[in-house]
């Protein structure tokens, strides 16, 4: 198989001018505004320094950028990997969360160089809205505890543990912080809505303008509440050190799991993300290419002390609607990261965790679909539906994301089967003629209609037992037969064997072209003879005419 490796950079380099230049220049300085306060707020959320989201941002928003499909999606860390990312680093710790994250990247890169990148768009809509909305919670969860100042030296990853914390911690509240996360959430919920009317407030998005106004007041009045500078001693202003994450083969095996976990929901809220922003620009992103570029960008991340970095729906929203039209607005984006970060680091030391827990906390409430929760809007759908998103989204928020889709994914398949199952039946035709006086036919036909698989093929017990007689002749008409699998194969051989040991026929007609095929390559065919394969009912009625033997010479034992 050949693997292609084409940017969609490449693709937008010809024409490229300064009218374009300054469009990405605008929305590349926007954007990259609106990473740096949700790069930390997601890397504290995660259990990780502010640092490890910011390089993050930069490092793996640049190369999902410059190296992706899609000509607008802009990447690094998302609200969806909190609760992944902090059970690892409680579970295993940092370093090998960093070995995870590579590992991830490595399994995303086969991803997009094998083209599975479609296959994504397999995951039903009912098992992302479950997960979705159970992570929504999960983060709103986690950040109970800064929200609220608790004093909880380690929050637990698991849920029931985790609750248990909380209750238990309730008299540590600290009123001071309770104002200053309440204060901020107020503040970014009103900025975002009078945003909507007012022009030059749309230039500075909400979660900035909460970080700036909150950190200038702390810096003013010296809050008594906790601070990036206070928690983790700022943000260093020099390049990180380019280092492998020290590798334990003990736990490698033991990081599979989570990889897998991290890879699966990154191809996932990265792809859904691409397909929004081709709605709204009239594009159409290459999802094989989008994997690879989010595979090198994991696997590059964890080099510069950062972790896993996606596809971020919200920042590709806001890089479209702020005039973004090629990939060169993601690398500006993360260069202006970047010089954030050497210029202005310092300032950063002054920011209330109680702001940043604000930040989260709207960001968990917007990502999930809840009107898919209300009463009249579940009844619309199947039982099936509803027993498949609301599983996904309990086990997401009770046990762990894996398990969660593991489950919805088994259950819609189970339910697909048993609907395939259900649509597949058997009629009985009436064959002119074929009345005899003692309630025996000597041609026996049945229209079969669905797909004739495994989980379809009790469907062809009564045939097997011939329970409508002895006849000398069945005919099957496959032409409402869209499918055949091996099972429904072995059924018709099983069905084939014992009409011949009692001197019958088996005939079938009106083939498509996946049954035709596989009843060709299995040999199936030539046992049953070209003459018993007819192009339709009446030319094998006629053929069946042909070959019946008289009644001396039927077996029925």
């Amino acid at each position: 198989m050949k693997i292609s490796f084409r940017p969609r950079l490449l693709d937008t380099l010809p024409g490229y001018g300064r009218a374009s230049f300054s469009q990405d220049l605008s929305a590349g300085i926007t954007v990259g505004v609106l990473a740096l306060p949700l790069a930390m707020a997601f890397a504290i959320a995660s259990g990780l320094s502010p640092a490890a989201g910011i390089w993050t941002a930069i490092v793996a928003g640049f190369l999902i950028s410059v190296l992706g499909g899609s000509r607008v999606q802009i990447g690094g860390p998302t609200g969806a990997f909190i609760p992944i990312i902090y059970a690892i680093v409680v579970d295993y710790g940092v370093q090998n969360l960093l070995i995870a994250t590579m590992m991830s990247g490595a399994m995303l890169l086969a991803m997009g160089a094998f083209r599975l990148g479609s296959m994504i768009r397999f995951i039903p809509l009912s098992v992302v809205i479950g997960f979705t909305n159970g992570i929504a919670v999960v983060i709103f969860l986690s950040q109970i505890k800064d929200f609220l100042g608790l004093q909880i030296a380690n929050l637990p990853g698991e849920f029931f543990g985790k609750m248990k914390a909380l209750i238990d911690a309730l008299p540590t509240l600290h009123l001071p912080t309770v104002a200053v996360a309440v204060a901020s959430l107020l503040l970014l919920l009103a900025w975002n809505r009078r945003a909507a009317r007012t022009p030059w407030m749309r230039r500075m998005p909400g979660p900035l303008a909460a970080l700036v106004i909150m950190t200038a007041l702390n810096a003013l009045f010296s809050l008594p509440v906790d601070t990036i500078g206070s928690r983790f001693g700022g943000i260093p202003r020099d390049l990180p050190a380019i280092a492998l994450p020290e590798l334990s083969l003990g736990t490698l095996g033991k990081l599979i799991a989570p990889a897998l976990t991290i890879a699966l929901l990154g191809a996932i809220e990265s792809l859904l993300s691409a397909r929004v922003a081709d709605s709204q620009i009239d594009d159409r992103h290459d999802p094989n290419q989008e994997l690879m570029a989010q595979g090198i960008a994991n696997i590059a991340a964890p080099l510069f002390g950062g972790f896993a970095a996606t596809g971020a729906i919200a920042r590709t929203a806001t890089n479209i609607r702020t005039g973004g039209r090629t990939p060169m607005a993601g690398a500006i984006h993360a260069l202006v990261l970047l010089a954030v970060v050497l210029v202005l680091a310092p300032l950063a030391s002054a920011i209330p965790l109680a702001t940043l827990s604000a930040i989260v906390v709207v960001v968990a409430i917007n990502m999930g679909e809840w009107h898919a929760f209300a009463p009249t809007e579940l009844r619309r759908y199947s039982v099936q539906y509803r027993t498949i998103l609301l599983g996904t989204f309990f086990v997401t928020v009770v046990f762990d994301l894996t398990l969660a889709v593991e489950l919805g994914m088994v259950l819609a398949s189970l339910f697909f089967i048993y609907r395939m199952s259900d649509l597949t039946r058997i009629e009985r035709i009436q064959i002119e003629g074929e009345n005899p006086s003692d309630g025996t036919p000597r041609i026996l036909a049945y229209r079969l209609f669905g797909s004739l698989f495994f989980g379809a093929a009790n469907k062809l017990e009564n045939l097997l037992l011939m329970q409508d007689g002895h006849p000398a002749v069945v005919i099957l008409d496959l032409d409402k037969v869209i499918n055949i699998d091996t099972t429904g194969l072995d059924i018709l051989q099983t069905l084939h064997r014992n009409l011949h040991k009692r001197g019958a026929e088996l005939i079938l007609c009106g083939l498509n072209p996946q049954p035709g095929s596989l009843v060709q390559r299995s040999g199936f065919s030539e046992r049953l003879g070209p003459d018993n394969i007819a192009a339709d009912l009446a030319a094998a009625v006629a053929r069946a005419r042909q070959v019946q033997p008289p009644a001396a010479e039927v077996s029925y034992v």
